[in-house]
């Protein structure tokens, strides 16, 4: 299981005392606005980043990072990974899942035989797909909506696939 989550992007500068704009990947800024230090994932290389000051400004969160005193230094972080541990990811509510607990599981049909696993989630122009790589070693896309997967519980080591034409 997934415990680092990616939670938000940096975005550009904002103002002249070095904030950045922070895109949150959720959707929410409430569990941003609670955060004390980031671990930040740029060009590969991560670094711990203290936040000085953070607020609300829908839909991103404004970020000031010690020793981040300029918009020249601020920019330097735009395209930036925010990264955080499971703790301290959005909170889920009932029926919701973080999408990286889906990668790795086991597709099985309504029967119980084995189609392939997960290996991503791809966000499409109409939602979300998920790659399975099939038991021949092919590689699918089904978009990941009720029809097609009803019951999504990570916990459970497996997802079931129904309408399986969509495999053709």
């Amino acid at each position: 299981m997934t415990e680092k989550f990616i939670i938000g992007i940096v975005g550009s500068p904002f103002g002249v005392k070095g904030f950045v704009k922070v895109r949150p990947l959720s959707g929410e800024i409430a569990h941003l606005l609670k955060l004390e230090s980031v671990q930040i994932n740029k060009d590969g290389k991560e670094r711990l980043l203290q936040i000085e000051e953070i607020s609300s400004a829908p839909p991103n969160a404004l970020i000031h990072f010690k020793g981040i005193d300029s918009p020249e230094a601020a920019k330097t972080l735009n395209g930036a990974q925010l990264l955080v541990d499971r703790s301290q990811a959005a909170p889920l509510a009932e029926g919701e899942f973080y999408i990286e607990d889906l990668k790795g599981l086991q597709v099985v049909s309504s029967s119980g035989e084995q189609i392939g696993t997960i290996t991503d989630i791809i966000e499409g122009g109409g939602g979300e797909l998920m790659e399975i790589k099939l038991t021949n070693g092919e590689t699918r896309l089904v978009p990941l909506r009720k029809e097609f997967f009803p019951d999504i519980s990570p916990e459970k080591g497996k997802i079931v696939l129904e309408n399986l034409w969509i495999l053709e």
